[in-house]
């Protein structure tokens, strides 16, 4: 049983049999094009954290655990975007990356720029896509692993399918009959899948806010204010507005104001995607996993 992070409410208990996490670990093992020694730097209690364990004992090696990195090269480790982004600015730390064999990143969207930053400087990444409710990430750089089905819905959603899905939530028949159809499990999340037959990721369904009556995704808007020269760090929520029934709220690390932040956000979209609302923080609240607090940063808003 893994709990979720609760990023975006309650956590839930994810029941996943040890055939689904045993086909997670194969697949990406297939993917890699190999395996070995895993390195620890993520929480074992969530399902990022648990594969890392699970994929080096299978390989034959105890996870390592300890502060540092192991010598040598061709092991591999998992990360969250914000641990990169910080690995990258550490010369000791960007030393031992390039000794990997790869380091997947997941837990959140990853942005372009830390991707191409990370690849100039020697360092394999590969970004990954899934859940608890996955086993895991089962979706690499935008293609399914061996076995895995994602479909898109009419309304947009991702759902997926294939032998590493979970067994039900905890406790909860009801959410596990609304999340489990068909064999298929219905995300949270909004996709398209590309020409090139890659799924893209637009957000959570829910990351969608109405204001004023317009429809804006909130992690549009923020991946471009990240790419602000003086924004170091950025996310997007939505919170009830009398006026426009809900309201988009940026929170920055950086250097700018709001007249600022909203004309670098108008200059790529709509006029009306601009935040109405821009908070700056010395930092994004963090749950431990390293995803955004987004509970806490609501309310901070209000």
């Amino acid at each position: 049983m893994v709990e979720t992070s609760g990023s975006s409410g309650r956590p839930k208990r994810v029941l996943l049999p040890r055939r689904a996490v045993l086909a997670s670990v194969s697949a990406t093992e297939r993917r890699l094009g190999g395996s070995g020694l895993w390195v620890l730097k993520l929480s074992p209690t969530y399902v990022a954290g648990v594969q890392v364990v699970v994929r080096s004992l299978v390989a034959g090696h105890e996870p390592w655990t300890d502060d540092g990195w192991p010598p040598g090269d061709g092991w591999f480790t998992s990360l969250v975007p914000t641990q990169l982004l910080r690995m990258l600015d550490d010369p000791a730390d960007l030393d031992a990356l390039r000794r990997a064999h790869t380091v997947l990143l997941g837990g959140g969207p990853v942005d372009p720029g830390l991707r191409a930053r990370a690849g100039a400087a020697g360092v394999r990444v590969v970004a990954t896509y899934g859940s608890a409710e996955t086993a895991g990430g089962c979706v690499y750089d935008g293609l399914p692993l061996d076995g895995v089905a994602v479909k898109i819905d009419a309304d947009g959603r991702i759902r997926i399918g294939g032998p590493t899905l979970f067994a039900g939530y905890e406790g909860d028949p009801g959410l596990t009959a609304q999340s489990l159809v068909d064999g298929w499990f219905l995300t949270s999340d909004a996709g398209r899948i590309d020409d090139d037959g890659r799924l893209q990721v637009l957000g959570r369904v829910d990351d969608v806010v109405v204001s004023g009556g317009v429809n804006v995704p909130g992690p549009a808007v923020a991946a471009r204010l990240r790419e602000h020269p003086l924004v170091s760090a950025a996310e997007v929520v939505g919170v009830p507005d009398e006026e426009w029934g809900n309201r988009l709220v940026a929170f920055v690390v950086g250097l700018v104001d709001e007249d600022a932040a909203r004309a670098w956000v108008a200059a790529a979209h709509p006029r009306s995607w601009a935040p109405r609302q821009v908070v700056v923080l010395d930092a994004i609240p963090l749950l431990g996993n390293g995803k955004p607090d987004r509970v806490r940063l609501k309310e901070l808003a209000s």
